[in-house]
């Protein structure tokens, strides 16, 4: 659903803005906090664009299409091609849809959704966070020398502590990176927290535990090319058949 035909000639951002916020108790994609009536979103389209992106894709529920409208467009007209994708619970086969699930199916399913509008290189970040102009130059840098037929996929990774909150506890990916500076493996952490003692991390026992805070993590800032839809829907409907029942699955970014 474009609306505005504006050919490409670098790469795209693609924004997820579908989900709930449960522990925030709102819709925080377009809550402002500047007196100018800034969002989160309008510091990263910002700075995206200064780094070259020239498209800008909201990943969405429908129901809040026309509320990005009102408050994007204006501001994108002239200076980015703009484009929407509808995350749903039933964008899924029918035999996977259940009634009683009310979240989202996750990040990687709604980087899925995506193949159809977007055709060229592009990055992929959350609306709630703020990364930084220096990370969009370093993304959009990366995106432009790698060809489009590449599996050579980025990340931008960022040290813990520059990311924690004073204000409770925060979810990243721990990553594990090796010398060369290729991503191995990355590890879901739900709770990290900042205490008297340093940076906490919760365990699966439940138990708190020191982590380094120079320790790199994922916020959700991942640099791919067209290749990664010719894999992926084979690795979700997977996730499904395995996942089937669980109504708090999600399909994270792809491996």
């Amino acid at each position: 659903m474009s609306t505005e035909i504006q050919e490409a000639k670098g790469p795209t951002l693609v924004i997820l803005a579908a989900g709930i916020g449960s522990r925030y108790g709102g819709l925080k994609q377009l809550d402002t906090f500047s007196p100018q009536g800034d969002t989160i979103i309008d510091f990263s389209i910002y700075d995206a664009i200064q780094a070259g992106f020239k498209k800008v894709v909201f990943i969405i529920r429908e129901n809040l299409l026309a509320e990005f409208k009102e408050v994007f467009e204006p501001k994108l007209r002239g200076k980015a091609a703009v484009d929407y994708v509808f995350q749903e619970l039933d964008r899924v086969p029918d035999e996977y849809v259940d009634p009683n699930r009310t979240k989202p199916w996750g990040t990687g399913h709604a980087l899925l959704l995506a193949k159809d509008v977007v055709k060229e290189n592009f990055a992929i970040i959350n609306a709630d966070d703020f990364y930084g102009r220096q990370s969009f130059i370093t993304m959009a840098n990366a995106l432009n020398k790698e060809s489009s037929d590449s599996y050579n996929f980025k990340m931008v990774a960022f040290q813990l502590k520059n990311t924690v909150s004073d204000h409770g506890y925060v979810s990243r990916g721990e990553c594990k990176v090796s010398k060369s500076g290729y991503l191995e493996e990355v590890t879901e952490r739900t709770h990290i927290e900042k205490s008297g003692e340093g940076i906490l991390v919760k365990t699966e026992e439940g138990l708190l535990e020191p982590i380094d805070p120079n320790t790199f993590v994922s916020m959700n800032f991942w640099g791919f090319t067209p290749k990664c839809f010719e894999f992926g829907w084979e690795l979700f409907y997977n996730f499904l058949e395995r996942s089937s029942g669980n109504i708090k699955a999600e399909f994270l970014f792809l491996p």
